[in-house]
């Protein structure tokens, strides 16, 4: 029996990181009957769906105005750790979230610093698009 992995994005609860299905891959496999029930969740997940290759949730989770028409993922890439900053819901249907992504390439540290905005449509958080900090 396998055994369930945990969640690459590291949340937890009371103290516990929470295993792939109890957190991110419950949107990732499942977007169109479990969409990310918040922008940070959805910010989460989609980090997660990097970790594990997954480009289609990708596309799926970026809104149509920014999405690109396709979405090559760099072969290689380690993620290494997520912190969540910050999370502002601006108003009923706009987020912003800041996080910190690390991950390796080549043997070479990498760190993505991103304040990130969301967009809610239909009930569904999209990704629009974010700003780098240094």
């Amino acid at each position: 029996m396998a055994t369930d992995p945990l969640c690459p994005c590291g949340r937890q609860v009371g103290g516990r990181p929470l295993a792939w299905s109890a957190c991110c891959g419950r949107h990732v496999d499942a977007f169109e009957r479990c969409p990310a029930p918040d922008a940070e969740a959805l910010m989460r997940s989609r980090y997660s769906a990097f970790v594990h290759g997954q480009a289609d949730y990708l596309l799926a989770t970026w809104h149509p105005s920014t999405r690109p028409a396709t979405l090559e993922l760099e072969p290689g890439v380690k993620w290494l750790g997520l912190e969540v900053r910050r999370h502002r819901r601006l108003d009923e249907t706009r987020a912003e979230v800041e996080f910190v992504a690390r991950s390796r390439l080549a043997g070479r540290g990498q760190r993505l610093h991103e304040t990130s905005r969301f967009v809610q449509e239909d009930g569904r958080w999209y990704y629009v698009d974010g700003d780098l900090s240094p």
